[in-house]
This record gives structure tokens, sequence and C-alpha cells, in this order.
């Protein structure tokens, strides 16, 4: 199984017409023809001290963590079923690596950064997700390990998927402006280089998930 790096975007992407949806809508067809066991999601938007996983039994909460957006955005769901056996899983794989303070969140659901790709990936919401936090005060080498422990998973029939944006600044966008802004674009050519050439030093969650590709 693959690992991947999916840039959501924001909330609108669900009601616009942007190549990004388009592509998430052609997931199944197109990118990943096999069915995930299940999927873990790392979340931009789950910021703890200590890695925590949502061991969840039952069906995930959708939590609309953004703000002044279109009312209809706040009424979609996405009841998709948790993932405590793969949660469990995690926290394991990370207390072997020396994560040794792995927390257990038993309420929380699946933030937009989960919900608003899975939306358009797997809109049946059959498959069974989990998320795992982030700690974005930590080095490279820190993620880089917990890389390196998820590893394991690809081989399990997890789908891995790290969701953000390589860039964050929604104030900036303009909308109705197809043009990427040069300022996003340089960033994004930075990052790409840097991790292509070895140079971890930048805490990214698409770091997390190069890595875990690596042999």
């Amino acid at each position: 199984m693959d690992t991947f790096f999916i840039s959501h975007g924001s909330p609108r992407l669900l009601i616009s017409d942007k190549p990004a949806r388009h592509f998430l809508e052609s997931w199944k067809s197109k990118h990943l023809q096999v069915t995930p066991k299940a999927i873990l999601v790392i979340s931009a938007h789950w910021e703890t001290t200590e890695p925590a996983v949502n061991i969840i039994n039952g069906v995930n909460d959708t939590i609309y963590d953004f703000y002044n957006f279109p009312k209809h955005l706040y009424e979609l769901k996405y009841p998709a079923p948790g993932a405590p056996e793969l949660a469990k899983r995690v926290k394991e794989l990370l207390q072997e690596a020396g994560y040794n303070s792995v927390e257990e969140d038993k309420s929380r659901g699946l933030d937009h950064g989960a919900w608003v790709p899975l939306i358009l990936m797997y809109p049946e919401a059959n498959i069974p997700v989990c998320q795992l936090s982030v700690q974005s005060h930590r080095d490279g080498t820190y993620h880089y390990n917990i890389g390196k422990a998820l590893a394991p998973l690809r081989d399990e029939g997890v789908l891995i998927f790290g969701s953000g944006s390589a860039t964050h600044n929604l104030r900036l966008l303009d909308h109705d402006n197809v043009v990427t802004p040069s300022w996003a674009v340089e960033f994004d050519n930075w990052l790409t280089e840097s991790l292509l050439n070895g140079r971890y030093t930048h805490t990214s969650l698409s770091m997390i998930l190069f890595l875990i590709q690596l042999p």
C-alpha cells in the first residue's frame, strides 16, 4: 500500500470546481484501485504535546473545526466507522519505537483535514478510519522516526495519508484567480527540493509521509 500527502485546501473544495476536487473524486478509479483495509489520517489540524490516536468504537463524529464558511458545509456528515484495532496497532508501533507516551482519545472524531478529502475519495464512508496527531514543535529527527515506526502498516493493507497544505494562508488567496501565488510556488519548490535532497530540517507533515516510503 502506498502512502500519500493530500493537500486538501479549504473546506470550500467540496463546493468548488477545482482540479484538486476532480483529482480526489477520481481517486478510486485512477490513483488507488485497491480498497484499503483501514485508513490512518495524520492531520495537521490535530496538534498535541505527545502523539495521540483516536480510538472510536462505532461511528466517527464529524468535527467542524473551521469558521465563517457557507452554512451547507456545517451540515455535511462523514459517518465512517472508527478503526480501534488500527489505532491500537499505531500505538503499539510507536511505543516499540520508543514513543512511550502515546495518548488514547476515545471521543474525538474526524477533523476537516480528514473528512473533507475522504468525502470525495471514499464517499460511501464504509472504510474504518482513525487519526494520529502531530507535534509541530518537534524537530525533523522526531518525525523521521515516526515515519520509520509506521512503515509496517503499509504491508498490513492500511492506507496512510497526511492531510494539510504545503502552504496555508487563506487570507492571501484569491479564490477567483487560477494563478498560483508566487510565494506559494516558491515555498513548494523549496519543500520539494529539500525532501528530495534529504534536508529534513522542516517539521512538515509531508515529510512524515515521504519518509514512510523510504526503503
